[in-house]
């Protein structure tokens, strides 16, 4: 399922280019266009998933595998090991919560302080 609409949808489609940083059946991950540190991607389900708030048991496995990812990719992409090192997930949910962009994600944020934000 996906949105006509939707920007995350088009880039999953490849119908806007992304750097991507990981791809499978389910899951893209992509690096932020205007990013906040040294290492800033997105991790997204391929399904249109609105926000968070729009999320259903059924996707339980999907955001697992998601949350497993995260560390790897974030290696892989330069953040220093724990406990030095590191890295933050963030998932902004509606209006109040900061989301910019109606389809569920995460950023993967992390590098050498001091970021432009957060």
């Amino acid at each position: 399922m996906s949105d006509p609409h939707c920007i995350f949808c088009k880039i999953v489609e490849g119908k806007i280019p992304s750097k991507k940083v990981y791809e499978d059946e389910e899951i893209l991950a992509f690096h932020d266009i205007h990013p906040w540190a040294p290492v800033h991607f997105l991790l997204i389900p391929k399904e249109h998933i609105t926000s968070m708030t729009h999320v259903e048991e059924r996707h339980a496995p999907m955001l697992g595998r998601m949350m497993a990812l995260v560390p790897k990719l974030a290696a892989q992409e330069g953040c220093r090991p724990y406990p030095e090192g590191g890295f933050r997930v963030v998932c902004n949910t509606g209006g109040d919560g900061g989301q910019e962009v109606p389809h569920l994600h995460f950023h993967v944020i992390g590098g050498p302080r001091p970021w432009l934000k957060g």
